[in-house]
């Protein structure tokens, strides 16, 4: 063999080893290599639904915390693949690079074509989302009227097209692959683009930060949300479909779908607006105030701040009926236990009632989860912790967690049931407005995330 065929030979070889190792790269592996690995490769996207970073720097999500979970009964460690498209997403998935897509990912039968659905753990609907001063489409017939926004290889191009096919052969959209569905929504808020397509959970959430949104109509019947795997995985696809059997039936699914979505009220149009203004406006002269008190109590600021606005909306000199007054809207005995001299004095108010927080929040077992530890203070903030004492006992007469929001935010409202509070030691209250207090909280805790971030 002359030193030219040498040459070919060793260049073909180069070629079908490099060949062959990238065809190698794009398989899937197998659960036994995944458990070899002692990881699960999770692809998911940059979301307040999904995964993203809090204002402690710590990853967060539904999408996050619901990995957590299946990947720790498997065994395994989670590792997070952040991509910015869902074309992203899939690609990862086909070219072995991810184990599982966990990222708000609509149930379609052109995605069930390439790979195989794992659990089903939402339903949601597609909706059009316009602003509230611009076109109103009132049917299919009229979205050929304004210029509508899609992220790309979305199911919301899917249900466009559908919409064309059988509806509106003049429809027309446009996709994207720079932005997200939140990005889209922040477009149409500010008027640079008419309308967009979205979850309806997404929009909910949104809304909080863009009131000036609003769903013009639902484009499908409710859909599933589920985990994608490749292809291959049937067994990884069969273990986590058994365990979803059993997870979705469990406090800790309820707690999971409370933490991200149990606390969105009915959308308030004028109540989100005004808080907004009153972020600009208000909260800048006070904000040294609540960081001080934040961090001698060491309670999360954000809450303290959403507390204060829930109580008086940061005005120093509210008065309720009742007689309690300030920022934090403290009774006259509060006040005086609390060595507060001047309830109007905005220094005063909001030291004396993160201070009193902390004592409520002192007043539950160091051992309760801190997130379920927080929400009972704040109830007890406002219903008093005599009567949270009361519900406590009610809960474990009734089977159930004394410990846990998820269930004390069920058994609150019996306190003004005559059947259960005449059996109870301080008798009647009105259980419902500690939960609302804590749901309204929340809410406006999330606000702030968004708008001080």
């Amino acid at each position: 063999m002359d030193i030219y065929k040498v040459l070919i030979f060793s260049v073909i070889l180069f070629f079908v080893g490099c060949s062959s190792e990238s065809n190698q790269n794009q398989q899937s592996r197998t659960f036994e290599q995944i458990e070899a690995s002692g990881e699960l490769r999770i692809v998911t996207r940059n979301a307040p639904t999904t995964w993203y970073i809090n204002a402690q720097g710590d990853p967060t999500g539904f999408e996050y915390d619901l990995a957590n979970i299946y990947s720790e009964h498997l065994g395994l460690e989670p590792t997070f693949i952040v991509k910015d498209s869902i074309y992203e997403i899939f690609q990862a998935l086909q070219e072995g690079e991810a184990d599982v897509a966990g990222a708000g990912l609509t149930n379609l039968q052109s995605r069930n074509a390439e790979f195989l659905v794992g659990p089903q753990y939402d339903s949601l609907h597609q909706v059009l989302v316009c602003h509230r001063d611009g076109f109103n489409p009132e049917g299919y017939d009229e979205l050929s009227e304004v210029s509508i926004s899609v992220i790309a290889d979305s199911s919301y191009a899917e249900r466009l097209n559908e919409i064309k096919q059988r509806h509106n052969p003049t429809l027309e959209w446009q996709e994207t692959d720079n932005h997200s569905t939140e990005e889209l929504l922040e477009k149409v808020a500010r008027k640079k683009v008419d309308c967009t397509v979205s979850d309806s959970t997404i929009v909910e959430i949104n809304r909080r930060y863009f009131p000036e949104l609003r769903v013009m109509m639902q484009l499908t019947d409710l859909q599933s949300i589920v985990l994608y795997l490749p292809s291959e995985a049937k067994t990884l696809q069969g273990k986590l479909k058994k365990w979803f059997q059993q997870f979705e039936k469990t406090v800790e699914m309820d707690k999971l779908e409370d933490r991200y979505y149990g606390y969105f009220r009915e959308f308030d149009y004028v109540d989100v607006s005004v808080m907004k203004r009153r972020i600009d406006n208000r909260l800048p002269k006070y904000k040294k105030y609540f960081k001080a008190a934040s961090n001698e109590y060491d309670l999360p600021l954000l809450t303290v701040m959403a507390q204060a606005y829930q109580e008086s909306h940061w005005d120093p000199e509210a008065v309720s009926p009742t007689g309690v007054k300030g920022i934090m809207m403290l009774t006259q005995n509060t006040a005086k236990s609390l060595g507060i001299n001047e309830r109007t004095d905005p220094k005063q108010s909001i030291l004396g009632g993160v201070k009193y927080l902390k004592k409520m929040y002192e007043r539950f077992k160091p051992e309760i989860e801190s997130e379920d530890r927080l929400y009972l203070a704040l109830a007890a903030y406002n219903v008093g912790r005599a009567h949270m004492h009361d519900a406590q006992s009610l809960a474990r007469d009734l089977g159930k967690s004394p410990y846990h929001w998820h269930d004390m935010k069920e058994v609150l409202p019996l306190l003004s049931q005559k059947k259960y509070y005449k059996k109870l030691k301080y008798g009647y209250a009105r259980g419902t407005e500690p939960v609302r207090y804590v749901q309204r909280i929340r809410e406006y805790q999330h606000i702030l995330e968004n708008e001080l971030n």
